[in-house]
């Protein structure tokens, strides 16, 4: 991709939003990194005793730029990479605040301090898929498939979807995930007890409150007899229907020291809560936050960047007090990911145009947390890979070594 392209393929993540759906590279290779030998051994292994966790899977639709996030202000090339739109050291006006001597988070994330302190949050970073593509659509399908580098003609499932459909339900198994969405997103397709469900709290059958009862008689009748699969599908939405009903959403409270963000993105947060504490035996949710395409006016300080930044890590925190204050932590992993990062150099827009890696953040009360995983590749010219940071940790060693040790 080259700069003076970058608005055709903003047509495209727009497009890619619309529909609601949905490298490691040379460079890397060539420096002896292959793996195993680079896993961040972000989680450890659960005692056990113990349940297996929730896994919260937040997707970051539309590329985050990994170094506005979380900036590398110990690599002097990347201020002269990006001369104006680069979030400045700590110590200077709105600079980064210092995680390690050389990542910062961008000021308008602070509240990821708060985990991270804690030891409950790790950054990995120069982390993403190894297949070069460069298309939103296609970096999606090959991660969220978890065929990096395969032909993608065929890709009807996804790996937390698989995971679901090889490893036995811990509770009824009506729902073990649930997309808080329109759409099922890739990711996790593959198991038979997964549904995309917009508004759990809204899961319900509509219509007068007087007539309820009598329809939903009438329409289990329907189905009794019904051929499988229909008959078992009908059964378990009802099911769910009532699982879900269980739930005490509208007036859930967080038992953190801080509400939950009004936004989008927070209610979605809130909702997650609630099921886990409701004890409904859901293993997998999966969350879209969209808006991460930047290739103009990206603004990581006072701009748009800024703005979706600080709403997700503000709901993030919300989240991780609520979940610490109950005892619910360590029994949930959040894993927040996204296709692709961005170039090293900003463009003539003041944007960025698309990448290969980016960061990662897995939060959770059994997470190696306080610490930046990264093999840092650097960014001098002959480390970059197609003008952007090489991907030096392939994100499924994180995701499988959380598979392994908390699932």
């Amino acid at each position: 991709m080259t700069h003076e392209n970058h608005k055709a393929s903003c047509s495209e993540y727009a497009e890619l939003s619309r529909r609601g759906f949905l490298a490691r590279s040379g460079a890397a290779m060539a420096a002896g990194i292959t793996s195993p030998a680079w896993m961040p051994r972000v989680a450890m292994a659960a005692p056990g005793s113990n349940p297996r966790d929730v896994m919260v899977h937040v997707f970051l639709r539309g590329g985050i730029d990994g170094m506005t996030a979380i900036v590398p202000h110990g690599d002097a090339d990347f201020y002269n990479l990006r001369p104006n739109i680069a979030v400045p050291p700590p110590g200077q006006q709105n600079g980064a605040l210092d995680l390690d001597g050389f990542f910062g988070v961008n000021p308008n994330g602070a509240p990821l301090l708060t985990p991270y302190n804690n030891g409950h949050l790790a950054i990995v970073h120069a982390a993403g898929s190894t297949d070069p593509t460069l298309s939103h659509f296609d970096a999606m399908k090959a991660m969220e498939g978890g065929v990096p580098n395969q032909s993608l003609v065929n890709v009807q499932s996804g790996w937390l979807g698989r995971h679901l459909n090889d490893t036995t339900s811990v509770g009824p198994g009506y729902v073990r995930g649930l997309a808080i969405s329109d759409l099922m997103p890739l990711h996790l397709l593959g198991s038979d007890a997964a549904l995309p469900i917009n508004a759990p709290q809204d899961f319900e059958f509509i219509g007068r409150t007087t007539t309820s009862k009598a329809r939903r008689q009438a329409t289990e009748a329907m189905y009794v007899n019904a051929e499988e699969p229909l008959a078992s599908a009908a059964a378990a939405t009802f099911a769910t229907v009532d699982l879900l009903a269980s739930v005490e959403f509208e007036n859930y409270s967080s038992a953190g020291s801080i509400p939950y963000p009004t936004s989008l993105f927070g209610q979605k947060l809130r909702a997650t809560a609630a099921m886990i504490k409701a004890g409904i035996a859901l293993e997998a949710v999966g969350i879209d936050y969209h808006g991460w395409d930047h290739h103009e006016s990206q603004g990581p300080l006072n701009g748009i960047f800024s703005i979706l930044f600080a709403d997700l890590t503000l709901c993030l925190e919300a989240f991780y007090l609520d979940l610490l204050a109950d005892g619910y932590l360590d029994s949930t992993v959040t894993l927040v990911m996204t296709e692709f990062g961005r170039r090293a150099d900003e463009n003539g827009s003041l944007g960025t145009d698309h990448g290969h890696a980016s960061m990662m953040l897995a939060m959770g009360g059994h997470i190696a947390g306080g610490q930046v995983f990264s093999n840092w590749p650097g960014l001098a010219a002959c480390q970059l890979v197609d003008s952007a940071l090489a991907v030096t940790t392939d994100y499924r060693d994180v995701t499988g070594e959380i598979l392994v040790n908390r699932m």
